[in-house]
């Protein structure tokens, strides 16, 4: 036995390429359906407990599902704004606290979350390095932003305009990063998080400009009276807010008329949120009120269908590979016809001869296995990125 395992190895050893070939094919086919099976219940798990963790999303009426993918995921979804008017009435209901979000815009490629230090103790959210946004300008970024970016705190980052041929509206605004938050394999890694108003002043609705009282520069002004100074389009708006320049920026119109995506709404109690559940159902307040768990299971439930389809079709591929693997001996045996031959002339009996073909077979499989075995550990390092780019 010992004799014939050597040989076996040693033969599927010269036969490096041929081998290794044939490893990977029945390795990947043993893997494919249990590491989807477990990229799955992992992401089921992992979208299952931001779900549960969030009690109440309140919404402008439409796709619940997106609602709460931006919500939660900040997958900036094509959804209408509501206005913080909405944040001030649930306020007022004292069944709990809201707190307000506004996911539109990007910068690199992450999404740019404005809300309130509310947030951060909500979700439990720790600063590993720097601190808290405490200035309009300011963000704090996730973990996998820093990694990613390989950007710390006192860099910066430039927000992405949503169109580049937008020249009265969306700016760019250089933002400081002042802090980095700890890793949490949640989609807050992937986040770049600010105040509301820096979100305003990316949207427009906020600006800062030189001082027009104590510009030396007549031409930018283009009427001027004794309560007003107008300005023409040759005013230098900043499109960075340091220190020198933070008291110009200023906003106009009412707080309450500012846009906003959604709002988490945190119940005192269980009572407290299904009497706010009410208030939304009898429309004293409008737009939707949605339970982000049951939202999700409903889009958990699609994707559970989508792995029997899947679960299927690997069934066939694999049994198509056996097939081929079949044919790959039965061609191996005839090429390897003079090979036996010589084996068994030289006193190898039948059984021997099996034994060690048999053998061989039993090392590429075991291989395969371990093949298998070790890209299904390595799965698990790639669950977000599955979450990210395959389910929201």
């Amino acid at each position: 036995m010992k004799q014939s395992l050597y040989i076996a190895f040693k033969y599927l050893l010269f036969h490096k390429i041929r081998t290794l070939i044939l490893v990977a094919s029945i390795g990947i086919i043993i893997f494919l359906p249990n590491g989807l099976q477990k990229l799955i219940e992992e992401s089921e798990s992992q979208m299952m407990a931001r779900a549960d963790s969030t009690p109440l999303v309140i919404g402008t009426k439409g796709s619940s599902t997106d609602l709460v993918i931006n919500s939660l995921y900040f997958r900036q979804e094509k959804i209408e704004n509501m206005t913080m008017k909405t944040n001030g009435e649930l306020k007022e209901t004292g069944l709990g606290y809201p707190i307000p979000l506004l996911s539109t815009f990007k910068a690199r490629g992450f999404s740019i979350a404005g809300t309130n230090l509310d947030y951060f103790n909500f979700r439990k959210l720790i600063i590993s390095k720097g601190r808290k946004f405490s200035f309009v300008g300011e963000c704090v970024i996730g973990s996998r932003v820093a990694e990613k970016l390989d950007i710390t705190v006192s860099d910066s980052l430039i927000s992405s305009p949503e169109n580049y041929f937008d020249f009265a509206g969306v700016y760019p605004l250089k933002m400081e990063v002042v802090g980095v938050l700890q890793e949490t394999n949640t989609p807050d890694d992937y986040t770049i998080f600010t105040d509301l108003k820096t979100n305003w002043i990316i949207m427009g609705l906020g600006h800062g400009h030189q001082d027009l009282s104590k510009t030396l520069d007549q031409s930018v002004i283009l009427n001027r009276d004794s309560s007003n100074v107008t300005a023409n389009a040759k005013l230098f708006m900043y499109n960075e807010i340091t220190k020198q320049n933070l008291e110009s920026f200023h906003f106009h119109g009412s707080p309450e008329n500012y846009p906003i995506t959604s709002i988490i709404f945190v119940p005192k109690d269980i009572k407290s949120g299904t009497i706010l559940r009410g208030k939304f159902e009898a429309r004293e307040i409008l737009n939707q009120i949605v339970v982000p768990s049951k939202v999700v299971e409903t889009l958990l439930q699609s994707i559970f269908r989508i792995k029997q389809i899947f679960n299927t079709v690997f069934v066939l591929v694999g049994f198509a590979t056996l097939l081929i693997l079949g044919l790959i001996v039965a061609l191996s045996l005839r090429l390897r016809k003079d090979e036996i031959h010589t084996m068994f002339t030289i006193g190898s009996s039948k059984a021997k001869i099996f034994e060690i073909l048999g053998l061989e077979l039993l090392i590429l499989v075991l291989s395969s296995f371990l093949f298998a075995l070790a890209l299904y550990f390595v799965t698990g390092y790639f669950v977000n990125d599955f979450i990210n780019y395959f389910i929201i």
